[in-house]
């Protein structure tokens, strides 16, 4: 019963994080805040799984590598727009 309630609570995370960025999507910091909590949702599914069937938890590690990629280059492109455009607006990104 408890194994269920966790993956609802990370299934319902996940739709929540997904949501979030449906709802968002013209701003850069909130959209990429968003991948951050769907991934963080994901690395919590993961290892919910894992656990239960006594898989390897390596792939932990790499899932996180990866994640903490995405949040670099997120956050460098971010800046990059601010510097050049001012805000981080995504409409403002289509006029040159």
């Amino acid at each position: 019963m408890y194994n269920l309630l966790g993956y609802w609570l990370i299934y319902m995370l996940f739709f929540s994080g997904f949501v979030s960025f449906c709802l968002f999507r013209k701003h850069m910091l909130l959209t990429l805040l968003s991948l951050d909590y769907i991934g963080l949702s994901l690395f919590f599914l993961i290892i919910n799984f894992l656990i239960d069937s006594w898989g390897e938890l390596y792939i932990i590690l790499l899932f996180l590598v990866f994640l903490v990629c995405e949040a670099v280059l997120g956050l460098s492109i971010l800046v990059g727009v601010i510097r050049c455009h001012g805000n981080d607006n995504v409409g403002v990104l289509s006029s040159f």
